[in-house]
């Protein structure tokens, strides 16, 4: 019988890769059984209550925090990388028009497509590593203006130019709004974006670090990373999370809803993560956040929190359910009067930082990453019938 010929160098892992190392990185790691998670060497919440969002940034593509000439010159540059080359902004209204539905997210994968190509990215086999970096950093910098555009000309409003004053989380809600945020709202998002910058080799991110390592240009590694993220199972959460909040109700609906749930095997959004085993750090920071501003949203949603984790340790007892970024985001959002259509658009405005951090560093790996599989169908050779 045939056999094959990579069999005996073939590894069998786990479903999904879960747990299986692929790599070396110093960008950052999850820590799951601890509840801890950082970037380079320092916490990630800590760098969200203590540091700016320009600042992260530098650190994930630089290795170093910024002195305070190099944060200035860093800002700076990336402020006016915001704004759009002309013929990207002439084609945003038909990006718009053709996702519908489907949101800006949809409107960004083509749209970072196009950018790449207005800007000329080429692929990061035949650049050298200062080339790769500012093809990421021009990318992060153009995403918020895409996406605030595409949401707004998708609600039959013109897009609001970026601003060269603003840091990039206030920038980001004024071209959302149209008017320029509190500092409580701007820095509630700033320290939610900070908090999503990274988070291991996620979906998206592992996405991106393959692309990368075919020697593909940044746009189109930033645009499988976008395509991964677009999952309800991955990025597309925060706003499922709320309408968790929504279906209970009031008070009195909560124990009835939750015990249903969790007697069918339901999966309840905004709880459980693959990797931790405690408290979500992120949630730990949001609620935090969200206890700031106050109101019958944040109380009802720290009882959700309280009476899941309650009911589940006496129906399941054993089985530990916390729960993740996405739950408390959600709120946070919601309370800085994001539309729920844009909470995973904002993650990616975030995470594009993170996923080109990581498209540096595996573009310094020339290795092509080629997995594996097992082929499970029918045997082969078989006879390729006759056509009557």
């Amino acid at each position: 019988m045939p056999t094959n010929p990579a069999a005996s160098t073939s590894i069998d892992v786990p479903r999904g890769l879960a747990g299986v190392i692929v790599t070396d990185t110093a960008l950052g790691d999850v820590r799951g059984l601890e509840g801890f998670y950082h970037y380079r060497q320092y916490s990630a919440v800590d760098l969200a209550r203590t540091r700016g969002f320009e600042d992260v940034w530098y650190l994930m593509v630089h290795g170093d925090l910024p002195e305070a000439a190099q944060l200035s010159a860093f800002a700076a540059q990336t402020a006016q990388l915001r704004r759009l080359p002309e013929d990207v902004r002439a084609v945003l209204p038909a990006l718009a028009a053709a996702s519908g539905a489907s949101g800006p997210l949809a409107g960004l994968r083509t749209a970072l497509s196009l950018l790449g190509a207005s800007k000329g990215f080429r692929p990061v086999y035949d650049i050298d590593a200062d080339q790769r970096r500012a093809d990421t950093v021009a990318a992060a910098a153009a995403v918020p203006t895409l996406l605030t555009a595409l949401y707004r000309l998708g609600q039959g409003l013109e897009p609001v130019e970026p601003r060269t004053d603003l840091p990039y989380a206030a920038n980001y809600l004024y071209m959302l709004t149209g008017s320029e945020p509190d500092a409580d709202r701007a820095r509630a998002i700033e320290q939610y974006l900070i908090s999503t910058i990274d988070h291991g080799f996620n979906a998206s991110t592992f996405t991106a670090r393959v692309i990368a390592s075919t020697g593909a240009d940044v746009a189109a590694a930033l645009v499988g990373a976008v395509g991964a993220l677009s999952g309800p199972l991955h990025g597309g959460a925060p706003s499922r999370a709320l309408d968790t909040l929504d279906a209970i109700g009031s008070r009195d609906r909560i124990d009835p809803w939750i015990r249903q749930h969790v007697l069918a095997g339901d999966r309840i959004m905004g709880f459980g993560h693959p990797v931790y085993r405690t408290e979500d750090p992120r949630s730990r920071m949001l609620r935090g956040i969200a206890e700031q501003f106050g109101g019958p949203l944040v109380d009802f949603a720290i009882e959700v929190e309280q009476r899941v984790e309650a009911i589940l340790a006496e129906l399941k007892p054993g089985r530990e359910l916390h729960t993740n970024v996405e739950f408390y985001a959600g709120v946070v959002m919601e309370l800085c009067g994001l539309p729920r259509q844009m909470f995973t658009p904002t993650f990616a405005a975030a995470r594009v930082v993170g996923w080109g951090a990581n498209i540096l560093e595996q573009a310094a790996d020339s290795k092509i990453i080629r997995p594996a599989a097992r082929y499970v169908g029918p045997q082969p050779p078989v006879a390729v019938p006759t056509v009557a």
